[in-house]
């Protein structure tokens, strides 16, 4: 059994009870003072100026919102729009074709993989940057049941995945004459066979908020031959990863949640550095050849996390990536976790003084082992209510059939956010007729996950 590394603990649930259904430590009053506090004790605090984000005096007029849903689109950072036209005004405009080596244009997907490496928990050297998430778990997928031992029939996948990776999966075990069986995470260590070539896993539910348990998970997947693929679109940059310290094999992520990349920013592929010279991709590019400008018509693999490209990069939203990784500048990525949990300990305590009783539950865990960096809450008529809730300023984003789910970007968002749109919650629901009560327990953890409690 794995050990799940210690989760700092922080002040903002130092007050506060585990079960939102009781009334919080707080009363209604005395929540946005307690939001000041927190604010005013806050080391990054300051990260908030790096983005383009709507004022306190909009806020407070009612001209603009609060934005809890960097889980599907991070804000903008202020440096982008700047980088963004220096390229075109001059690295496009005037060096034109020279900009592929002037301005490095051609070692940019290995460059800012480096640069999000240190986010994930990886060296140098084993992040590529290019193509979308889909792309990516195509490539990671086939690749690694490539370097499955032989006799392998089968992959297991997340059961509650993001339905892309499950619809990739399922093609790809066709295209290499495996089958899939999908498995709940907290199952994969004892479904795991010697007939297993890999399981696809999620480290953070989309739907949930749920944190899968990665280090034991991996280390199951391994006792018993497999590989261990991760999906990260919804933890990197809002939590530790540890890639390297747990021998993860292959990864793949997005850019444009907690990364800020942009609408549709560049992925990221992460190969693990032992097995890079076993990595052969089911996409073979000209960007991946180890003569990229000799032209010949036989493939030749180029060493290293080069092997990772397929095409022509897209530049200008890797530049724009970049430029929106600077934002990591001088921040610990466990710093951002020891926030995170502060603010989403804070908003379920919030939603508990001001929402109805009975109205919401948090289908999100309470306990920050297996907690990412968003809340969900189940409620009737979800949809209705989040609409409402963007109409009033509060931008978080509804999950059928009934799921509200509020994302907290630990760079940006503040305890004032976050008791701002707790309170809004309450109106929006108070306002609502009543269709019953929420039923079930304040928090569903489901079964325990590989390696808890170890």
């Amino acid at each position: 059994m794995s050990e799940t590394p210690e989760t700092p603990q922080n002040p903002a649930n130092a007050e506060t009870p585990e079960n939102p259904e009781t009334p919080g430590a707080l009363d209604d009053g005395e929540h946005a003072a307690h939001a000041r506090q927190l604010d005013a004790g806050d080391p990054l605090a300051a990260l908030r100026d790096r983005f383009t984000l709507d004022t306190a005096s909009d806020q407070a007029s009612g001209d603009a919102g609060i934005y809890l849903d960097g889980n599907s689109l991070g804000a903008l950072p202020r440096a982008v729009p700047g980088r963004i036209a220096e390229v075109i005004a001059r690295e496009w405009g005037e060096l034109r074709i020279r900009s592929w080596t002037e301005a490095g244009w051609w070692t940019a997907p290995e460059r800012i993989g480096d640069k999000i490496a240190p986010l994930v928990g990886a060296a140098p050297g084993t992040v590529v940057v290019g193509d979308s998430t889909s792309v990516n778990v195509f490539k990671a997928v086939v690749g690694g049941i490539r370097m499955a031992g032989k006799g392998c029939t089968e992959i297991l996948v997340d059961a509650t995945t993001f339905p892309t990776d499950g619809y990739i999966a399922r093609s790809a075990a066709r295209m290499t004459g495996l089958a899939v069986r999908p498995v709940e995470p907290a199952r994969i260590a004892d479904e795991v066979t010697e007939r297993t070539a890999l399981a696809l896993v999620n480290h953070v539910d989309y739907r949930t908020g749920r944190l899968n348990d990665l280090p034991g998970i991996t280390n199951a997947l391994h006792s018993a031959g497999a590989l261990a693929v991760w999906d990260l679109c919804h933890s990197a940059g809002a939590l530790p990863v540890g890639l390297d310290a747990h021998h993860v094999d292959l990864a793949v992520g997005c850019t444009y949640k907690y990364l800020n990349g942009g609408p549709g920013s560049p992925a990221y592929l992460y190969i693990r550095e032992g097995l890079q010279d076993r990595f052969e991709s089911p996409l073979p590019g000209w960007n991946s050849h180890v003569a990229p400008f000799g032209m010949d018509p036989a493939y030749a693999p180029a060493e290293g996390i080069v092997r990772g490209r397929v095409g022509t990069p897209d530049i200008l939203s890797l530049l724009a990536l970049e430029a929106a990784l600077e934002v990591w500048d001088g921040v610990s990525i466990e710093d951002i976790r020891t926030k995170s949990l502060a603010l989403t300990d804070f908003f379920l305590d919030c939603v508990a003084g001001y929402a109805p009783p009975g109205r919401v539950r948090s289908v999100t865990p309470y306990d920050h082992r297996w907690r990412g960096s968003q809340v969900s809450l189940e409620c009737a008529r979800a949809g209705e209510v989040m609409n409402e809730l963007i109409r009033r300023g509060v931008v978080g984003d509804f999950r059928e059939p009934d799921v509200l789910r509020f994302g907290f970007t630990p760079l940006y968002t503040s305890f004032a956010d976050a008791e701002r749109a707790a309170r809004v919650l309450g109106e929006v629901l108070r306002a609502l007729p009543e269709e019953g009560p929420s039923t079930g327990p304040a928090t569903d953890p489901g079964p325990e996950p590989a390696g808890a409690g170890g």
